[in-house]
C-alpha cells in the first residue's frame, strides 16, 4: 500500500498518481500534527529504496519527540500501555511486565530450556514409572502460576526448590522476588485446595542421577501413598 510509510500522508493516492515529480505534498507532523511538505520525487525515492521518509516537520520537534510516549501492545497478554520511542526500537516485542516477558520467551525459545536438568531427568522418570497417571510439569493452569509437578487426580502439587530460592546468587533483590513468588504459590494452593509439597534441592549444585536419586525417592513415596 502507498500509505503505509513513516510519515502521516494528507495526501490521496489519486492526487499522489496526478503530482509530478517536483510537486509538493502534504503530510502531517508527528509531533505537532501541523502540515509540511515533500517533495514526490523524495517520496518515491524513499519507497522504493524501503527507507523511512520524515516523520516531523523541522528538527526542534524531531527532538521533542524522543520524550514522547507511544502506545504499544503487550505481546503475551495484548495490554496497551506506553514506551519511549528509543525503548520502542530495541525490540519489536513489547511486554507491559518482566512477568510476561518471561512467560512468553520461555515458550517461544528456539534453544535452550529455562528447565533445570533435574527437573527434565524427574519427568523422563516419572512418565516410565507411572505411564497412566496424568502428571503436568511446568504448567500455570491450576493456580495461574508455574508449578514444577502438577497431578490433577491427586491435587498434588510438588516444587523443587534449588539454591536461587535460598541463596542471593543474582542478588538479595531477585532473592526477595523469587520467594515472593514462592509464597504467592503457597497461598494459591491454599485456596485451591491443591496438596503443596516443596522438596529443598538446594545441596545438589550440579546435576548427576545418582545424586537426584534421592529426590525421585521422595516423590515415588508421596505417589505411592496417593494410589
Amino acid at each position: 500500500m502507498l500509505f503505509i510509510i513513516a510519515m502521516i500522508p494528507k495526501y490521496s493516492e489519486e492526487e499522489f498518481k496526478n503530482s509530478k515529480t517536483m510537486d509538493l505534498l502534504p503530510c502531517e507532523c508527528y509531533y505537532c500534527h501541523k502540515d509540511f511538505y515533500i517533495q514526490k520525487k523524495h517520496i518515491v525515492f524513499y519507497l522504493n529504496n524501503k527507507k523511512k521518509p520524515p516523520k516531523f516537520c523541522n528538527l526542534k520537534c524531531t527532538g521533542k519527540s524522543f520524550f514522547v510516549k507511544e502506545i504499544v501492545e503487550c505481546k503475551q497478554c495484548n495490554k496497551q500501555f506506553e514506551k519511549l520511542p528509543n525503548q520502542i526500537k530495541k525490540s519489536s516485542n513489547h511486554f507491559c511486565s518482566s512477568s510476561c516477558s518471561g512467560t512468553y520467551n520461555s515458550t517461544h525459545k528456539k534453544f535452550g530450556t529455562r528447565r533445570s536438568k533435574i527437573e527434565v531427568w524427574l519427568q523422563d522418570q516419572l512418565t516410565i514409572l507411572y505411564p497412566d497417571l496424568q502428571i503436568i510439569y511446568n504448567n500455570k493452569e491450576a493456580i495461574n502460576s508455574e508449578l514444577d509437578i502438577y497431578i490433577p487426580s491427586f491435587k498434588l502439587a510438588i516444587e523443587l526448590n534449588g539454591i536461587f530460592h535460598y541463596e542471593p546468587i543474582y542478588g538479595q533483590d531477585k532473592l526477595l522476588q523469587i520467594q515472593n513468588n514462592d509464597n504467592r504459590k503457597f497461598q494459591a494452593c491454599l485456596e485451591n485446595n491443591i496438596e503443596l509439597v516443596i522438596i529443598d534441592s538446594s545441596t545438589m549444585i550440579n546435576f548427576k542421577p545418582i545424586k537426584a536419586q534421592k529426590y525421585i525417592d521422595i516423590i515415588i513415596n508421596i505417589i505411592n501413598k496417593k494410589i
